[in-house]
């Protein structure tokens, strides 16, 4: 079995789940490096070029199963304000 790559599959009108990496160093809550993030953006604006609707599962650290403010991806979120996000 080989595996499928954006080109090879129909994403018109399509939700695609797609699971990120995104535990970046972060110094308070300022992120000091954003290269798992700037490395999904190609990723996601093929998916929507393609008709598709994009949904990221990602988590920040290691809660164990908690809710730990600390460990919230709302703390990055600022990052996420790009042109490509559709509100």
């Amino acid at each position: 079995m080989s595996w499928k790559t954006l080109d090879d599959v129909a994403l018109a009108g399509k939700t695609v789940l797609v699971r990120v990496d995104i535990n970046v160093p972060m110094e308070g809550d300022r992120v000091t490096d954003t290269t798992r993030i700037d490395k999904i953006v190609p990723t996601v604006t093929d998916i929507q070029a393609k008709g598709g609707k994009v949904v990221l599962l990602a988590h920040f650290d290691r809660p164990k199963g908690k809710v730990v403010p600390e460990m919230s991806l709302r703390r990055i979120s600022p990052r996420w304000r790009r042109p490509w996000v559709r509100r």
